[in-house]
């Protein structure tokens, strides 16, 4: 997920991204969604299937 598209979906769960890396917005998305804030965590396995950040996450290295 491309870093616009994510302080797009910050802004709509009114979480600020001013000054925050990709990895730290995406976090605070994930808290602010009731979830754990799991993202760049995964070392190659997640079961959070539903997740809109699994696909990004197992990808690239944290």
């Amino acid at each position: 997920m491309l870093i616009g598209e994510v302080r797009v979906m910050a802004k709509t769960l009114g979480v600020k991204t001013a000054r925050l890396k990709k990895i730290e917005i995406i976090k605070a998305i994930q808290r602010a969604e009731g979830n754990f804030p799991c993202f760049g965590t995964s070392d190659g396995f997640c079961d959070q299937m539903y997740c809109c950040f699994r696909q990004d996450c197992l990808e690239k290295k944290y």
